[in-house]
């Protein structure tokens, strides 16, 4: 790697994609443009079935927001490596600006923060329904709902600034070429002359907020319901409410399991090429299952879908 001496100021990057794979590329687009329309398909489709619903429960207004968020993340990264697939050859990669780049950074880590808040709260909902079933009305309110969406959502613009402004902010050795398909972090990280790990500093700050903190009180929410599960006498209302935890546990698993695979790590262990095929599949694969994990084990959402399509039944518990 070149000395911090020999840093520049890029006036852009090269997103290699895959472009060194051509006879792949057309497979890739067409694999790849399938699972987005899926994607945006269970998502849209979990949306409207929430706005039609007459009298919504909590848990349908934090779906809602995660369906959004979802639809959202994929919309950042997607429609443009699918464009970059389609085009028959950019040379090395695909020209991206240093705002364009910072931008696509900053919104893509907003909306993975605000995920993880926005779980943390789902847990906080599950505690109080199943812990204090008689207070839940009153304690879990509309207001209450619209006040924590917000604040998940500040919380991850908040993180997601602070974060790009120290990323962006680091000196950029030799080639600007990223290998990667879109403006991640670790593929930045990999390009910049850091030689210490003062310079990780901020990823590891990031790394605490957006996944220490939120995980620390799912874990304090679900040890309280596992506690109020032991006390019950009746099997059936232990699986019934354990039935209610299971999407979200699910979903928290994904989640929390391929971000911090991907940046609870140092930079000596980043690979490009690796780290590009596992976001390959958290950035296309796991929006996919998150409508199907909530579509199967929620009822609201099931029979919600149903009067949308037309169909008849109420689904599954």
């Amino acid at each position: 790697m070149d000395s911090p001496s020999n840093s520049t100021i890029p006036c852009g990057f090269l997103l290699q994609g895959f472009f060194e794979f051509p006879q792949l590329r057309p497979l890739l687009f067409l694999v790849l443009l399938a699972v987005h329309l899926a994607t945006l398909s269970g998502n849209l489709l979990i949306l409207v079935a929430v706005v039609s619903v007459p009298s919504r429960p909590p848990m349908l207004l934090f779906l809602c927001q995660l369906s959004a968020i979802e639809l959202c993340y994929t919309l950042v990264v997607v429609p443009r490596s699918l464009a970059d697939l389609s085009v028959p050859g950019h040379g090395r990669g695909s020209p991206i600006s240093f705002l364009g780049c910072a931008v696509q950074m900053q919104m893509f880590v907003a909306l993975g923060g605000a995920e993880c808040f926005l779980l943390a709260a789902m847990a906080y909902d599950r505690y109080v329904a199943i812990c204090h079933p008689l207070r839940y009305a009153s304690i879990v309110t509309p207001g209450l709902c619209a006040r924590l969406a917000l604040a998940c959502c500040l919380g991850g613009l908040a993180v997601s600034v602070g974060l790009t402004v120290a990323v962006f902010h680091l000196p950029f050795c030799g080639s600007c070429l990223l290998v990667h398909f879109f403006c991640d972090i670790t593929a930045l990280l990999h390009l910049a002359c850091t030689r210490s790990y003062v310079d990780e500093l901020p990823l590891l700050g990031a790394c605490l907020v957006l996944l220490l903190l939120p995980s620390m009180l799912i874990l304090t929410s679900y040890g309280a319901i596992a506690s109020a599960l032991r006390r019950l006498h009746g099997g059936g209302g232990r699986r019934k409410a354990a039935s209610t935890c299971a999407s979200h546990l699910a979903v928290t698993f994904l989640h929390y399991g391929c971000a911090t695979f991907m940046y609870v790590r140092p930079k000596s262990s980043y690979s490009p090429r690796l780290d590009r095929t596992l976001a390959l599949v958290y950035t296309n694969i796991t929006p996919l299952l998150y409508p199907l994990i909530y579509s199967l084990r929620n009822r609201e959402i099931t029979s919600a879908i149903h009067r949308v399509l037309g169909l008849r039944g109420s689904g599954s518990v």
